[in-house]
């Protein structure tokens, strides 16, 4: 596992995994969010993220987080050996947004821009929460399937496999 992409609905603990992941692999962490909004909220030009995610994805190793522009995913994934998708119950994936805005009242949520918008990102974590099953449904999981049959798919479907997920990579490491 040198390139590994996290991705999935927001509010699902993506940002602290790749964390955790980076750590324990020793690993480059790199948030898309980080590098696709400003430090005042802003989205980059596309052209100047496509340049800072190609430089990212034609590295060694990795460990990228989020979704970026639509574009960018695939071409990730296509570069990855690793995919981890992070598809909790929708219930879930909600709680976990309220809980961040509540967190985010004292500190700034994990993967998230500096001077970003808690209030903002939490409105627009629902947003795509519920246009999300346009996208991450059973003809993304199929298209996973097929046009990635020699990659390592991880497909968390609950709390607790996410929770034990880093301990499963590091002990199959050793």
């Amino acid at each position: 596992m040198k390139r590994i992409a996290i991705f999935g609905k927001p509010g699902g603990g993506k940002s602290t995994l790749a964390e955790q992941l980076s750590e324990t692999l020793e690993l480059p962490l790199c948030a898309l969010d980080l590098i696709e909004y400003k430090k005042n909220g802003e989205k980059i030009p596309i052209e100047e993220y496509e340049k800072l995610h190609n430089e990212i994805i034609n590295s060694d190793k990795w460990v990228i987080e989020g979704f970026g522009y639509r574009q960018s995913f695939w071409s990730r994934l296509e570069l990855a050996d690793t995919l981890i998708y992070v598809d909790l119950p929708y219930k879930t994936h909600y709680w976990w947004v309220i809980k961040r805005f509540l967190k985010g009242v004292y500190s700034k949520p994990k993967g998230w821009p500096p001077g970003s918008s808690v209030v903002k990102g939490t409105f627009n974590s629902f947003k795509f929460l519920k246009l999300s099953p346009l996208f991450w449904n059973q003809e993304f999981i199929n298209k996973l399937q097929s046009e990635y049959p020699n990659k390592k798919l991880i497909w968390l479907k609950s709390s607790e496999r996410l929770m034990n997920i880093v301990n499963e990579i590091q002990n199959e490491k050793t």
